[in-house]
């Protein structure tokens, strides 16, 4: 992953109210708790900053209560990602296939501003250990050096690709890969013409 641990402001189209959104609405409270868990925050703490009571969050969560959309902004804000995270057309597959299966029109969009960057997230979900993600980085663009828990590995299979790991710089192209730890700062940047992009996997998952 180049751009979310780095704190990197996201694009957001914000949706005006949920009651357009109802397919997206029978999810958002598996998404919230998914994010929730990733995060390692309690129900207590998100309730606490949103303001509202944990029985109420977690009827949220269970998909068991109205969710007003400036509750949401509230609760998107303290789990550090935008509404456009919640709100993407398309994203939700068929029941039988949301735990194993991400068709290719049905990948989750994330950009960064200014950044030249954008990532799709490729695992099905974000309950389990890892994540896959799709990372596309324009000519030009460069992530700037940042670090975090877990450990990473991908493998670059557009374009050309400057990665810095510690101390040590490195250029890889279409079909090398690479692996390190995640507490290492890391940086990585397109020195190339084209598009760059990499399946990168990352553990635990980081969104």
């Amino acid at each position: 992953m180049v751009a979310n641990a780095a704190g990197h402001p996201r694009e957001a189209v914000e949706p005006e109210s949920i009651a357009e959104h109802q397919d997206e609405e029978l999810e958002l409270g598996q998404q919230i708790r998914a994010l929730r868990k990733i995060k390692g925050l309690t129900l207590q703490h998100i309730a606490d900053e949103v303001g509202v009571s944990t029985g109420y969050l977690s009827q949220i969560e269970r998909n068991r209560s109205r969710l007003p959309i400036g509750v949401l902004k509230k609760i998107a804000n303290v789990l550090g990602v935008q509404l456009s995270w919640f709100f993407q057309p398309g994203v939700i597959g068929p029941a039988e296939e949301r735990e194993f299966i991400v068709r290719a029109g049905r990948r989750r969009k994330m950009s960064f501003t200014g950044t030249g960057i954008s990532e799709e997230l490729l695992s099905p979900n974000l309950n389990g250990p890892l994540e896959v993600l799709l990372s596309t980085i324009a000519p030009g663009a460069d992530s700037d050096f940042y670090s975090h828990d877990g450990a990473e590995a991908g493998l670059v299979i557009r374009g050309v690709m400057d990665l810095w790991i510690g101390d040590k710089a490195f250029r890889l192209e279409k079909g090398d890969s690479f692996s390190f730890p995640s507490t290492t700062p890391h940086r990585c940047a397109n020195p190339g013409s084209e598009p760059t992009e990499i399946v990168w996997v990352i553990t635990p998952p980081h969104y």
